[in-house]
């Protein structure tokens, strides 16, 4: 066993839901073996509060207010932390060509719809984020089942891409 803390960086095009969502139940499931980053391709400038509020209902403890939508040319930067797995939660992010990433991470895409493109009442969006927070947290906990530590590079890379073919 290791005392290694993986990094794992979620993405996606605006960085405001789906990504953010998947930053903290890595964190907060990961039990400090895991910590989670999340970054956009075109980000919005702040978290969908709906969001926030699935992550809140989660675990109020967890420290929201530090969340912000952010470039994932910040994980590129050469003082960047450098990232053991690279996920892309969204389509059209895993349809982009993203920046560098230094280390050699384990990529995988799990496509979830975007919950933050539901119209309708609050309660409509609200149900709509519930849906997809429960799919992420579906994938999170097949990912955070892996024995990681004991794993070769070949065998996480297929297991991680195997969790983004789970059906929802």
């Amino acid at each position: 066993m290791t005392d290694k803390i993986f990094n794992v960086l979620f993405l996606c095009t605006g960085n405001s839901a789906r990504s953010v969502m998947a930053e903290a139940l890595v964190t907060i499931l990961g039990k400090g073996r895991f910590k989670g980053f999340s970054a956009g391709s075109k980000p919005g400038g702040k978290v969908n509060p709906f969001a926030i509020e699935q992550i809140k209902n989660f675990d109020p403890t967890y420290p929201t207010s530090e969340m912000r939508s952010k470039s994932w040319d910040e994980f590129a930067l050469p003082d960047a932390p450098c990232m053991d797995f690279i996920i892309t939660v969204c389509d059209n992010a895993a349809g982009e060509t993203c920046p560098y990433w230094p280390g050699r991470p384990a990529t995988a895409h799990w496509g979830f719809e975007d919950p933050a493109a539901v119209e309708g009442s609050d309660e409509d969006k609200r149900a709509a984020f519930q849906e997809i927070f429960g799919q992420i947290l579906k994938s999170m906990n097949a990912f955070l089942a892996l024995p990681v530590e004991t794993m070769d590079e070949n065998a996480i890379r297929e297991e991680i891409r195997k969790i983004g073919e789970m059906p929802a």
